[in-house]
């Protein structure tokens, strides 16, 4: 039996293609564990997707194109401390998102999207190299039993970890590469959240952040390893 998905026009990234987040978060459903997403192609917007089996986890291809390979993977992280809450709210001030933004209408961090995003505006918290915003499910959000889809949750681990390299970009934008996503517990639809990404190093166009979620009392519920591509 063959299975798929679409990715909805809500939850975008650039104007014409999925969120990286979101959609390594799809793939991911359909790998057993913590899994790492390859993004081949940008992924289309209401296509339908085909998820085909492989040795180890999933190819993912609309029509003939391959988009995303999802494979198991076992890895370490090393999260930093949690901001506070007031740190987040703090950073969120300084988003330069608010003052040039590549992809403006982004599901994640766009400033031209309202509720139906999740108005993750990531900042650097003073006196460290960590970047952190304020996140608060939106009750529109997709949930089951008052628990965030896991999809909902790579989404919030997205786009973070790109503000965290964006002093190395030369203002050049960046997609999402490559994601390695752990969920650690389910995250509750009615808790405020603090999104939090630190830059880890650079090859080249290649830039590397990690992620990671933590509700108001410094409770994880996901980390994540990203690569991003410098455009141009």
């Amino acid at each position: 039996m063959r299975q798929g998905f679409t990715i909805a026009r809500r939850f975008r990234g650039p104007e014409d293609s999925g969120n990286g987040g979101y959609t390594c978060g799809r793939v991911a459903r359909f790998v057993t564990g913590d899994a790492e997403v390859t993004l081949r192609r940008p992924p289309p917007l209401d296509a339908a997707l085909e998820v085909r089996r492989v040795d180890g986890g999933v190819d993912v291809y609309a029509a003939d194109d391959l988009i995303a390979e999802g494979r198991a993977v076992g890895f370490d992280l090393e999260v930093p401390r949690p901001a506070t809450m007031a740190e987040a709210e703090e950073a969120r001030r300084h988003y330069t998102g608010y003052r040039t933004h590549a992809f403006p209408t982004c599901f994640v961090c766009g400033t031209d999207r309202a509720a139906d995003g999740l108005m993750i505006h990531a900042g650097r918290v003073e006196g460290r190299e960590v970047w952190a915003a304020p996140f608060t499910p939106d009750p529109s959000l997709p949930a089951t039993g008052g628990i965030l889809e896991p999809e909902m949750v790579w989404s919030a681990l997205d786009c973070p970890g790109a503000w965290a390299v964006e002093r190395a970009t030369k203002d050049r934008p960046v997609v999402l590469g490559r994601m390695a996503g752990h969920l650690e517990r389910g995250a509750p639809a009615d808790r405020a959240y603090v999104a939090m990404g630190w830059p880890i190093g650079i090859d080249g166009r290649k830039l590397y952040s990690g992620t990671a979620l933590f509700d108001a009392d410094g409770a994880c519920y996901g980390w994540a390893r990203q690569t991003w591509i410098v455009l141009g």
